[in-house]
């Protein structure tokens, strides 16, 4: 047993019994490393990772292995979502080195941290060659380890941010035509998303997309979105028979995972399912969200109402052997077995068939036709064959619970609950479900009362009743974004207050005026060997395009002109470099609240909270919204509120228009 029995995370606890002799991230670790003057192996890597266990299985349980690692090395293992910042860091060095990075990443790094060699997965033997092979340059040519070191290291450095130029024309709405352009030549107009494989989900990009092509009508644009979320919830990638949705899928056609369900991943869709619910009424869309919010309920909530953070990949078969995807395929003669007289109607609706087919008997739950189509063939209504589907999934579901359920990531991280607060908060403006709203509740009270602590700042980690590791600037950015949400949905300013004394904790804490943009890591905490400031959108939005929308929003509720500057400023230093706008999504989501389709309405009156709840549920992804049921000292809303009279303010660029008591106008104007 090593060091890591004493960790708490479900990731760093699978490696305790390894003969590594693995030590934590942490001050001690790194010290030990000067001080014996040894190489370090950094191995990054988080619970629900395939190739992650792979390797560990290969390498890392073997005494060869351990032997030239325990010998040599000070060897530090890290899960990645615990410590978001080492990870950062050392994939910038990887992705100079190689040109690509992903999970497992193993570093080895000079004992001061700073990376001479890295990559990904190792097989045993050039695992253990690369390593002696290291060691042995070390040994007799330090000298020459160390210049490379120093020159990596600038290149690190050199993908920080640098003050950019700052023009005010570089907000010009045009600038997002020609990067829509650019994009469309990616879309995979057959299956939705990008023409690749594996294909990612990237909720950021569609919540854009669908923004983009609804305020500017572009039929062709929204097509693609819509394209995209119906083959997403007929692929297998979403589990039909529990609800939820795997990371990503391996093929072109969204058929066969990459099994593990993250929790970030089912937050952001949720939220995105539910504004294109909004727009286009499609059932299938409902079913989506109210299937995963079933199952993040049902197998992602702890009993402090917090939310867990990942299904493995891998279940133990019927031979009690680990292995991919063995909790969710099927083998034709079960369903047979299960649906008797109905199988040969589910084989064409979830194509058991060539169209289905994944490896070694195993089929993988997919549609390609909508159920109408289907009912229509077989002569039977539409309502007969949904009502069958229902019960297919029920008996499936039913007989895959006698299954060995894949491992739980049991921790909770302060950034991912909130990005799954926002989901169940948007899937109640979508449709007024009082369940989604308490859960929502729940769930912030959760991260208020264990997360935040009274000097002010966030912790990042919750595991058995204990909070650990001081938040990064991902967990301030997405809690501010949720407790916003839920201001837009109670009218309880408390919880724009909290975002605001948060956001201002992360001026003090974060910001680097140097730069313009927040830092990820606290200015409390121990440095790194660089400075890393999140700005590139990836399956999560950039903590600092997330903090820019969130002072945009803010700005307007508190009248706060510093807000505003600094969300300008940062946009202003991002637009004009955007080469790939799918790495930048969010933040054109941003740009698009500087338009002139931009507006804010107040609500003021007793029946406030009935008129906005109405408000939520349409799409108005140009509008930013507030009420009060009394008098109010929010800026906004500030001597707005007249008794026994509900009024309707629509302001645009801080100037707002005379009140009118008709709703139907007031919508009106936000249209026009």
């Amino acid at each position: 047993m090593n060091e890591l029995h004493s960790e708490t995370s479900p990731y760093l606890l699978q490696h305790a019994n390894n003969p590594v002799h693995w030590k934590a991230w942490n001050a001690n670790s790194l010290a030990t490393a000067q001080e014996q003057n040894k190489l370090i192996i950094v191995s990054i890597g988080y619970s629900a990772c395939h190739w992650c266990h792979v390797m560990e299985h290969e390498s890392f349980e073997n005494d060869e292995v351990a032997q030239t690692m325990n010998q040599h090395f000070i060897n530090i293992k890290v899960d990645r979502e615990e410590r978001p910042d080492v990870d950062a860091v050392y994939m910038k060095a990887v992705q100079i080195m190689t040109g690509r990075g992903g999970w497992p990443l193993n570093i080895v790094a000079l004992p001061d941290g700073r990376p001479v060699w890295g990559g990904t997965y190792f097989r045993k033997d050039e695992w253990i060659s690369t390593l002696e092979q290291l060691q042995t340059i070390y040994q007799s040519q330090p000298e020459k380890m160390i210049g490379y070191a120093e020159k990596l290291h600038l290149g690190i450095e050199s993908l920080g941010m640098s003050k950019a130029e700052i023009s005010s024309e570089t907000l010009n709405q045009n600038s997002i035509e020609p990067l829509i352009e650019k994009w469309i030549k990616s879309f995979d107009l057959e299956f939705g998303g990008m023409a690749r494989a594996p294909k990612f989900m990237m909720p950021n990009n569609y919540q854009f997309l669908l923004r983009y092509g609804h305020q500017k009508q572009n039929q062709e644009v929204l097509d693609f979105v819509n394209l995209t979320l119906t083959k997403m919830a007929y692929g297998g990638l979403f589990d039909t028979v529990d609800g939820g949705f795997s990371r990503y899928s391996v093929d072109m056609k969204w058929h066969v995972p990459h099994f593990e369900k993250m929790l970030y991943d089912n937050g952001q869709l949720v939220s995105l399912y539910a504004d294109a619910y909004k727009l286009t009424k499609n059932p299938l869309y409902k079913e989506v969200i109210e299937k995963t919010l079933t199952f993040i309920s049902r197998e992602l909530t702890n009993a402090e109402n917090g939310f867990f953070c990942a299904l493995d990949a891998d279940s133990l078969n019927e031979k009690q052997h680990l292995e991919e995807g063995a909790f969710y395929v099927w083998k034709e003669a079960t369903l047979q077995n299960i649906l008797k007289d109905d199988f040969e109607l589910f084989r064409q609706v979830f194509n058991v068939n060539e169209f289905g087919y994944w490896e070694e008997g195993n089929y993988v739950l997919i549609q390609n036709q909508e159920l109408k189509a289907i009912a229509i063939q077989n002569k039977m209504t539409l309502s007969e064959l949904q009502s069958k589907k229902k019960t297919w999934e029920q008996l499936l579901f039913i007989e895959r619970e006698k299954r060995s359920k894949p491992r739980l990531d049991d921790k909770a991280l302060t950034s991912w609950n909130a990005i799954m607060l926002k989901g169940f908060v948007d899937a109640y403006k979508a449709f007024g479900d009082e369940n989604y709203l308490k859960t929502a509740i729940k769930n912030a009270a959760f991260i208020i009362e264990n997360q935040w602590t009274p000097e002010g700042n966030l912790y990042h980690n919750y595991k058995n009743g204990k909070s650990t590791i001081n938040g990064y600037l991902e967990d301030y950015c997405f809690v501010i974004d949720a407790f916003i949400a839920l201001y837009e949905v109670t009218l309880d300013e408390k919880w724009l207050q909290n975002a605001k004394q948060l956001t201002d904790y992360c001026f003090d804490s974060f910001y680097d005026e140097k730069s313009g943009f927040f830092a990820f890591t606290s200015k409390i905490d121990a440095p790194l060997i660089t400075t890393h400031f999140e700005t590139e959108d990836n399956v999560i939005p950039a903590s600092n395009s997330v903090m820019a929308n969130n002072l945009f929003k803010l700005s307007i509720y508190f009248h706060n002109s510093y807000y505003e500057t600094i969300c300008m400023k940062m946009l202003q230093q991002i637009i004009p470099n955007i080469d790939y706008p799918s790495g930048y999504s969010n933040w054109l989501n941003v740009l698009m609240n500087y338009s002139e389709q931009n507006k804010e309405l107040g609500v003021c009156g007793e029946k406030a909270l009935e008129y906005i709840t109405q408000i939520n549920q349409n799409y108005f992804p140009n509008l930013v919204i507030a009420g009060t049921k009394a008098a109010t000292s929010l800026p906004f809303l500030k001597d707005r509120f007249v008794e026994n009279e509900t009024q309707f303010y629509i302001c645009q660029n801080q100037t707002c228009l005379l009140p009118t008591t008709d709703f139907e106008e007031a919508l009106k104007m936000v249209f026009d």
